[in-house]
């Protein structure tokens, strides 16, 4: 009965019940929206590299190694001598290691030497192995492969012309020696969509005539004679490590990080990005905090519009109270009327947010890799809906326990 008189009651008032509601939810909408977008932004990192068990550089900070290795953010302190890499590479534990060079740049893409390896053993989102798209991988000394982004952003096709610039904010161009697309990489949602590939071998090549970060003056050797050189890497920035058992990766890492020729860092990707997110952490809140805020800006709007219909309201209720309604009646009339509202709002602001997820996942996606599946409503999802409800229901009761107090007479009073 109470039920039924509740939802007469809210069709009567629909233009302004209607209002309250949509306030609701799109509060609620833009709450579940930055908490998917946080948990997307953490799975998409995540995801950015998986299958490795460790990435080994020059020591320094576990995040700073994570940041250039993997998101191309940032420079190495040092470089990991050959050396070094190849007895890390004839370890016993280790399956497989892939090599990375950085240093160089495209018009602001990054460069990154390596070797086959990298297309054979890097997996992204789960598993998932980088596709050459058009043409093929590196096959001559002067191939390079590029990340769907930078082809899309320069327009460059296979066989396209590309001259590697040295440093990343320099003037200089290693000219001399021009590159050949010679395939581009199939979108990933991660840095490989913003990075040239090129081989290790590649990187020596383009310096031979280069030393302490700077070209020999009249120095040029030919193409034809850089080609027949011995063009073994002196060093490398980073290295991705594949163990051939998990009960292994401890030992390992403590075995490099005593490595006694020269000071390494190994650290295990999972543990550097909660490290990450700790850094992160106090941004994620004070967005939650935000738009927590907004939730409670459109329940303090719902308790207003409550309070306003009070004084319109009046004779109703006093009517109620005439015909033999108790007082606790009408107090849970109101407050069921708030939550009925609530509940409303937070169904409708689900909707709004799937549909929204629906819409801008692929754009989501192609533009910033944040992939943000469309899975159905988490049990933390659904405790923020119903700490909506229940709090609509709170709010509620300030404007319900006024009309309780409300006489029958003053409620039939007529005001002159």
């Amino acid at each position: 009965m109470i039920v039924r008189l509740a939802l007469g009651s809210l069709m009567a008032r629909a233009l302004t019940v209607g209002m309250t509601v949509l306030a609701i939810a799109l509060s609620v909408a833009l709450f579940l929206g930055v908490e998917k977008i946080r948990t997307g932004a953490r799975a998409s990192f995540a995801d950015t590299i998986s299958g490795t068990d460790l990435i080994v550089g020059a020591r320094s900070g576990s995040v700073q190694l994570l940041l250039y290795s993997v998101f191309r953010i940032g420079n190495a302190t040092n470089n990991v001598s050959w050396q070094s890499y190849q007895d890390i590479a004839s370890r016993p534990e280790v399956d497989w290691i892939v090599p990375i060079s950085l240093g160089d740049s495209h018009r602001q893409f990054r460069v990154m030497g390596t070797t086959g390896a990298f297309f054979e053993h890097y997996r992204f989102r789960g598993g998932r192995s980088l596709q050459i798209g058009q043409g093929h991988g590196l096959q001559d000394l002067y191939d390079t492969v590029i990340g769907a982004e930078v082809a899309a952003t320069l327009g460059y096709a296979v066989g396209d012309p590309i001259v590697v610039s040295h440093g990343l904010a320099s003037f200089t161009d290693h000219d001399d020696q021009p590159f050949r697309v010679a395939g581009i990489i199939e979108r990933t949602g991660t840095p490989v969509d913003r990075t040239v590939i090129v081989s290790l071998e590649a990187i020596e090549a383009i310096h031979v005539d280069w030393q302490t970060g700077a070209q020999t003056p009249g120095q040029a050797t030919p193409v034809e004679r850089i080609r027949q050189m011995d063009l073994t890497p002196s060093a490398v920035t980073a290295a991705l490590v594949g163990v051939k058992s998990r009960l292994q990766v401890f030992g390992l890492q403590r075995w490099i990080n005593e490595f006694p020729e020269e000071p390494l860092l190994a650290i295990l990707p999972g543990v550097a990005l909660q490290e990450l997110w700790q850094i992160v952490g106090l941004a994620e809140t004070a967005l939650i905090g935000v738009s927590a805020m907004v939730v409670v800006t459109a329940l303090l709007g719902m308790m207003a519009m409550i309070f306003s219909s009070l004084s319109e309201r009046r004779r109703e209720m006093a009517i109620w109270r005439a015909m033999g309604a108790r007082p606790a009646t009408i107090l849970g009339l109101l407050v069921l009327e708030a939550a009925l509202m609530a509940a409303l709002g937070a169904a409708l602001g689900l909707g709004l947010l799937y549909l929204a997820l629906l819409v801008a996942q692929p754009m989501l996606d192609s533009a910033f890799g944040l992939w943000l599946p469309l899975d159905p409503p988490s049990g933390r999802e659904l405790l923020v809906l119903a700490a909506v409800i229940a709090a609509a229901a709170v709010s509620s009761l300030l404007p319900a326990l006024r009309a309780y107090r409300l006489s029958l007479a003053d409620g039939m009073m007529v005001r002159i």
